[in-house]
């Protein structure tokens, strides 16, 4: 179930069977399996969510330039991480990182709310009114640092952090549910990031990991408080 309200429809869309090809052959050929992650990404218009410069490579296995030093990740991480969260359909999900609005605009689909906060302010604009034109309704969008969480929407059931922290900041610890679950790229170095789960049960962090990553690194406060 979700409370999402886009009213995108496939006729008339160029790229319906680019987006087919991409869950197919991208997407479900590696794993992923829940119908409700094929589902949503297959709804979600990636091209729109790409500088039109890009727009032909939008469904191609690998990330792309949006802009500011950041990125949009490839399709199968997008989905991966999507599916780790294991979201039922009433959850209130908070991302970091909003970059384009790509990955909010899945987990949209997917839960009741979604509440995702970008550092770069440009981005946070620019993906904020995208999000908004394409009627993604049950989307809030926050420019400010990811490192402080949103207070007021707090606790949250999942929280899915889309740039590399070197550790786990505590201040998003304390706004996770217990039961929830944080998924993040865990590792400060490119060749060291690791896809992490963490679940919260009886007050503590259980660690699961999965596969290596690349992902832009977590800015703002983290970095200030590795350089004391």
């Amino acid at each position: 179930m979700s409370c999402q309200n886009n009213n995108i429809k496939s006729k008339n869309d160029p790229y319906i069977n680019l987006r087919r090809d991409m869950v197919k052959n991208q997407i479900q050929a590696r794993g992923i399996t829940d119908k409700k992650v094929l589902d949503a990404m297959l709804k979600v218009p990636r091209h729109l969510f790409v500088p039109e410069a890009v727009r032909d490579e939008a469904y191609e296995d690998y990330p792309l330039s949006i802009g500011e030093g950041q990125t949009i990740s490839q399709p199968y991480i997008v989905g991966i991480m999507t599916e780790l969260a294991s979201i039922k359909g009433d959850e209130k999900v908070l991302e970091i990182g909003t970059g384009s609005g790509y990955q909010a605009a899945v987990l949209s689909w997917l839960c009741r709310e979604v509440y995702t906060i970008e550092i770069v302010e440009n981005l946070a604009k620019t993906a904020e009114k995208r999000l908004k034109d394409l009627e993604y309704n049950n989307v809030h969008v926050r420019y400010g640092d990811g490192y402080l969480g949103w207070t007021e929407a707090q606790p949250f059931d999942v929280i899915i952090i889309t740039c590399a922290p070197p550790y786990l900041p505590d201040s998003l610890v304390r706004q996770l549910k217990k039961g929830g679950k944080i998924i993040a790229p865990m590792g400060e170095e490119y060749a060291t990031q690791t896809l992490t789960v963490f679940e919260k049960k009886d007050g503590n962090l259980i660690k699961t990991e999965h596969e290596p990553v690349r992902f832009v690194p977590m800015k703002g406060k983290i970095e200030q408080n590795l350089s004391k």
